[in-house]
C-alpha cells in the first residue's frame, strides 16, 4: 500500500476500466428524515464531480408528497446543471416527472421498475405490467427528445414478501424495458440477499435470452456483507457499470430490511487494488464523504472512509 492506496495487482480476467454510477445524492439522501438543504446537496454533487465521478445521479422528479426530501428537484438541478464532463441522470416516475425534467434540460433519464408484484404494489401502487405500461410512453418521449434512458429493476434476487426471485421474472421485465427503448438496465439487489453464484447465474440467463452484458449495470446493497463479492462476480462476467453511493448512504423505504448501498469508496478501493481504472480520486472522494457525514451529523458507514480518515 502506498499513500493510503492499495497496491494494484491486475487480473487479466477483469475489465480494465469500470464506470461508477454514483447514486449518493439521490438514492443515498432520499430517505433522510431531516431535510437536507438544497445548497448542501448541490455542494455534494459538485464535490463528487471534482473527485472524478463522471455519472452522478442528481435527483428525482417525483411528487413531493411521496418523497419530501426531493421536493427541491428543480432548484437542485438548476444549481448543478452544466458541470463539465459529468452526466447528471434524474429519476422520473411518470409523464409529469419527465415534463419537469426535460423542461430543465435533463438529458439522462431513469425509470424504476420491479421484478416482483409485491414490491411493485408497495413502491409503485401498481402491478408490474401496469407500471411498465406507464413507463412505455415516458421512455418513448425521452428517446424522441434525445435523452439517454436507464431502467432500474428492483428485487432481482430476493423480495421481502416473495422470497427468492425466479430468474425468468427478471429476464421478462428486462426484455420489456429494453424493447421499450431503455439504453441500459441496472439490476438491483434491493434487500442485499444475493450471493456471487446467484449473480453469475442471472447474468448468464440474461445473455442466453439475448440481453447483452454491455447493456447491464449492477446495484448491490450490503445487508449481508456481500456487495463487493457480488460486484466481483459481475465484473468477471464482463459487467463494467457499477452503482454505488458515496459513504454508503441510502436504503429503501419500502424494504425495511435493506441497509445502505455499496459504498463508493469501498468499491474504488477494491477496483484500484485490481488495477481497474475508475478515474476517481479516492482521497478526494473520502474527504467528500467525511464532509457529507458532518452535514448529516453521523459517521459514514463506509469502512474505507473510516479507515482512511482515521489515518490523518
Amino acid at each position: 500500500m502506498t499513500d493510503g492506496l492499495p497496491m494494484p495487482v491486475p487480473d487479466p480476467q477483469l475489465p480494465t476500466r469500470v464506470r461508477i454510477y454514483e447514486v449518493g445524492a439521490r438514492d443515498g439522501l432520499q430517505n433522510e428524515k431531516e431535510t437536507v438543504p438544497t445548497e448542501v446537496k448541490a455542494e455534494f454533487i459538485h464535490r463528487l464531480a471534482a473527485a472524478g465521478l463522471t455519472t452522478v445521479e442528481a435527483t428525482s422528479f417525483v411528487h413531493p408528497k411521496w418523497v419530501p426530501q426531493l421536493a427541491d428537484a428543480e432548484a437542485l438541478f438548476t444549481q448543478v446543471a452544466g458541470i463539465e464532463g459529468v452526466r447528471l441522470p434524474v429519476l422520473v416516475p411518470n409523464a409529469r416527472g419527465l415534463d419537469r425534467a426535460l423542461a430543465l434540460g435533463a438529458r439522462d433519464i431513469a425509470v424504476f421498475a420491479s421484478a416482483t408484484e409485491s414490491f411493485a404494489k408497495a413502491n409503485l401502487n401498481r402491478t408490474v405490467d401496469e407500471a411498465l405500461a406507464v413507463f412505455e410512453p415516458v421512455v418513448a418521449r425521452a428517446k424522441a427528445e434525445g435523452a439517454q434512458v436507464r431502467g432500474y429493476l428492483s428485487m432481482c434476487f430476493g423480495d421481502p414478501w416473495e422470497g427468492p426471485v425466479p430468474a425468468a421474472q427478471v429476464v421478462r421485465v428486462c426484455r420489456r424495458l429494453l424493447d421499450m427503448g431503455c439504453d441500459e438496465l441496472s439490476l438491483g439487489d434491493t434487500i442485499g440477499v444475493a450471493t456471487p453464484g446467484q449473480v453469475a447465474s442471472l447474468l448468464t440467463d440474461l445473455n442466453t435470452e439475448g440481453i447483452r452484458t454491455d447493456r447491464l449495470g449492477v446495484h448491490f446493497h450490503d445487508t449481508y456483507g456481500q456487495a463487493l463479492s457480488n460486484t466481483l462476480a459481475a465484473l468477471r462476467h464482463g459487467v463494467t457499470t457499477v452503482d454505488a453511493s458515496a459513504g454508503g448512504l441510502g436504503g429503501c423505504p419500502y424494504a425495511k430490511s435493506a441497509t445502505g448501498n455499496l459504498a463508493t469508496e469501498d468499491l474504488v478501493w477494491m477496483l484500484h487494488g485490481l488495477g481497474i481504472d475508475t478515474g476517481v480520486d479516492l482521497t478526494a472522494l473520502t474527504a467528500t464523504s467525511v464532509w457529507m457525514a458532518e452535514q448529516l451529523g453521523r459517521p459514514s458507514p463506509s469502512r474505507t472512509v473510516r479507515a482512511l480518515s482515521h489515518k490523518e
